[in-house]
């Protein structure tokens, strides 16, 4: 992306699509990836939302507010960048920083929190409108960043397994499905063998009566609450840096691998100053700030035609906005579905991105400081609120900095013409 000269923001280097087109590159298999990528984000990243509500003791109305501005706005966000950009660009909320707020709610007061949520958003929209967060980014090697990618996704690869052994009449008719759709390019290029495998999980699960009472007990559609920020410094100190650096570096750091190994060009400052600048109003209706997600990003671009991507961005897109308006439902019949759906669905879903970082991850320069990072990673260790791939990524580069020898650049040879940017001529 062409960098202005203004700003650091990246600037669009595509035509933005018309309707027609949009429509012409919605076919199934990006329908079934942008629906399968919003069944993932509707979720699992779910119940982290309910389970810090929870330790905050915050009510259903509140809990309805923080989901609807997860989608809605996140939703809104999606929409508009992918279109502007016409590449995939697909933003949710920070799932680690969900656990960090849940966290701080034990102690600290809902207003409290939303507090430090607006100073994270002024802070991560700063670092992307100053360019700093770019030239941070461009300094981590990209292997020891897609190990970090590596050890996030591997989780999903190791549910599936538990899911498969652990409750076989659901997860292995949806394995099953998958793989026989997969062997098939033709039948899956209609038939999305992920979409399917989440269609017939669904079925099974209805029919044999596994689906959970009490879909609709918080009502169909969600009205926003309001709560007015405290600025408290304990809340500013323990907070805001950790909320920052899972963004900027973690969160947006996997989406930015994840869209660049798929061969997009994602704007590293363009995220950041989004995630910051869309942060701000969302958080006065309790929702914690926005990222460049990287698991969703990786289900949108699991076709292989990079053209139609951002297609697949903008079917996730209307879908979150649908699910903000009716969370309460939504959400509602996603936590009644039984654990074992879930598992299978992220874990066969996350199979090709997860083949993918590890490819891209140990195949280039920097192993032993790939590896490290990897095995940091899914320690989940954390560190003065710093979660795991944050000191997979710091531990990683250190030791590719003691341990691994430095890439050699390819020598320029006489028969190679040597440009003089001065003077643009060819000595």
């Amino acid at each position: 992306m062409a960098v202005s000269p203004l700003l650091a923001i990246e600037r669009p280097h595509l035509p933005r699509p018309s309707l027609r087109e949009i429509l012409r590159d919605a076919g199934p298999q990006e329908i079934g990836n942008g629906l399968v990528a919003l069944i993932f984000s509707a979720s699992g990243p779910i119940a982290v939302i309910l389970a810090a509500a929870a330790a905050g003791n915050l009510s259903p109305d509140e809990t309805s507010s923080w989901i609807f501005g997860a989608f809605l706005g996140n939703g809104l966000l999606t929409l508009f960048l992918t279109w502007l950009y016409r590449s995939p660009q697909a933003y949710f909320w920070t799932i680690p920083g969900t656990v960090i707020a849940g966290d701080a709610l034990t102690h600290l007061s809902f207003g409290e929190v939303i507090g430090a949520y607006l100073a994270t958003g002024v802070l991560v929209f700063l670092l992307g409108w100053s360019g700093l967060i770019g030239r941070i980014m461009a300094a981590l090697p990209p292997t020891i960043v897609m190990a970090m990618v590596a050890g996030i996704f591997l989780r999903f690869g190791l549910e599936l397994v538990t899911a498969a052994t652990g409750d076989p009449w659901i997860a292995l008719p949806m394995i099953l499905i998958f793989v026989a759709l997969s062997v098939f390019p033709r039948l899956a290029a209609v038939a999305p063998p992920v979409a399917v495998a989440a269609l017939v999980g669904t079925v099974i699960a209805v029919v044999s009566g596994r689906l959970g009472a009490g879909i609709l007990d918080d009502g169909i559609i969600t009205t926003p609450v309001f709560t007015a920020p405290e600025f408290s410094l304990a809340a500013m100190v323990e907070l805001v840096i950790p909320l920052a650096v899972t963004v900027v570096i973690v969160q947006n750091g996997q989406g930015i691998a994840v869209l660049t190994a798929a061969g997009h060009k994602p704007g590293v400052n363009l995220a950041a100053a989004a995630s910051g600048l869309v942060s701000i109003p969302m958080a006065f209706i309790g929702n914690v700030t926005t990222c460049l997600t990287g698991p969703t990003n990786a289900l949108i671009v699991a076709s292989p035609n990079k053209q139609r991507h951002y297609a697949a961005a903008m079917v996730t897109a209307l879908g979150a906005v649908a699910v903000g308006l009716f969370a309460p439902a939504f959400v509602g019949f996603m936590l009644a579905m039984p654990a074992s759906f879930i598992a299978a669905l992220a874990g066969i879903a996350m199979l090709i991105p997860l083949k993918n970082a590890f490819v891209a991850g140990f195949s280039g320069s920097f192993s032993t400081g790939a590896l490290v990072c990897f095995i940091v990673t899914v320690s989940e260790l954390s560190i003065f609120g710093m979660t795991a791939p944050f000191w997979g990524l710091v531990f990683g580069c250190l030791v590719a900095w003691l341990m691994d020898p430095r890439p050699v650049p390819a020598a320029v040879t006489e028969s190679q013409p040597v440009v003089d940017k001065q003077k643009c001529d060819v000595k």
